[in-house]
């Protein structure tokens, strides 16, 4: 009998389902702790509506299709975002690390542009970019690009100079060297800075549309604000974080997928 509780705690599925069951108890908690403050303080819905307000504005924006037109162009812009990001990222980060004369060169530069704020930097892409699609975009990829960079120079970097020497004295390309070498150990802190630039690009889409859009979430809330539509406000808000947390546990799943091999060791 004592040792059910632990071998209870150590099975997958009853560790799965209290965390299923404590994930819906803290939503819950936050829903009724809601629902007694905009009773309690007599709020209109126009200031702070109640989760029946917003799910009852979610169904009508659900049931009229505005909801899924601007949630799928910013889903668009933040997977747009995210893949340039990433992309140019883990190029200039490659060639930062193995080149400590372009890193003196280029790194003053990078620090420089990540100091200026994506707000201000906006609306020069209203004026140079005309396609608002393509602009935000470049501004999602802008705000998730230095902490993925940041990340990637310090995975390619904590490769031990031993194992460099050996694959060296094995003759192994550069290439082969990437591959089979640097890529393994960049891999867990490249992925830990997709996961932060998974929710960064919601973040950065967001501003594109607020600064010059017709269409997306950030649109729709702009729009819902002159409107004094709050409950609108807040289902755009939710449904923002909902692509955040989905994003999220993609790079989650294809950690676990790609990193099992640590597991296993």
């Amino acid at each position: 009998m004592t040792n059910l509780p632990r071998s209870l705690s150590q099975n997958p599925r009853v560790l799965r389902l209290a965390r299923i069951l404590l994930g819906a108890s803290s939503l819950a908690l936050f829903l009724l702790l809601w629902e007694g403050l905009v009773r309690w303080q007599d709020y209109p819905p126009y200031i702070l509506p109640g989760p029946g307000d917003v799910w009852a504005r979610f169904l009508a924006a659900a049931a009229d299709g505005s909801l899924a037109r601007h949630a799928s162009i910013t889903l668009v812009e933040v997977l747009g975002g995210l893949v340039l990001g990433v992309s140019v990222a883990t190029l200039l980060g490659y060639l930062l690390a193995k080149s400590p004369l372009l890193d003196q060169l280029v790194s003053p530069y990078i620090v420089a542009l990540q100091a200026f704020p994506v707000v201000a930097l906006a609306p020069l892409l209203v004026i140079w970019i005309e396609d608002s699609l393509i602009r935000t975009m470049i501004v999602a990829a802008l705000v998730l690009f230095f902490p993925v960079l940041v990340n990637i120079i310090a995975g390619l970097r904590s490769v031990e100079p031993e194992l460099v020497a050996m694959m060296r004295s094995l003759q192994a390309t550069r290439w082969q060297m990437f591959i089979k070498l640097e890529a393994p150990f960049a891999l867990p802190v490249l992925l830990a800075g997709l996961k932060i630039g998974a929710t960064l690009a919601v973040i950065g889409a967001v501003i594109g549309e607020f600064v010059g859009a017709d269409r997306g979430l950030g649109f729709l809330i702009n729009l819902a604000q002159g409107l004094l539509d709050t409950p609108l406000m807040f289902v755009a808000l939710f449904t923002l974080a909902a692509i955040a947390l989905g994003l999220y546990g993609l790079v989650s799943l294809l950690e676990r997928h790609l990193l099992a091999w640590k597991r296993a060791v």
